[in-house]
């Protein structure tokens, strides 16, 4: 299976268990393999045959700024499914960083796989 990456997209959300985090922005960042056949594409440099990755940062930069959540793992699982339903995305594994969540970490964040991945 062919992949097209989305490498730490910086996404500003309101997300977190705290009341103060429900009053701020946070940036999260985004990392994206999404699975598809590119063979077509490639052999007529065609974007209509591919997944057009500007389109889906753009509806997941969008989708941040509309919804918030308490969970990084709730955000996680309904990007999945919003890519998956409106992009038809068969397989993706998707990595959401939150950094400095935790003292002396770098990030904290969840890393989910959906579909079906066909090789």
């Amino acid at each position: 299976m062919d992949m097209v990456l989305i490498e730490e997209l910086a996404l500003e959300a309101v997300i977190g268990v705290y009341e103060w985090e429900k009053r701020i922005h946070q940036r999260l960042l985004l990392s994206l393999e999404l699975g598809c056949d590119i063979a077509q594409a490639a052999r007529n440099d065609d974007l209509s045959a591919t997944l057009d990755y500007a389109a889906i940062s753009q509806r997941l930069q969008a989708y941040c700024s509309e919804h918030q959540f308490e969970l990084v793992e709730t955000f996680a699982e309904r990007m999945a499914t919003l890519l998956q339903e409106e992009f038809g995305i068969v397989w993706l594994r998707l990595t959401l960083k939150k950094p400095g969540a935790v003292a002396d970490a770098a990030f904290v964040g969840v890393r989910i796989e959906r579909g079906e991945y066909r090789s």
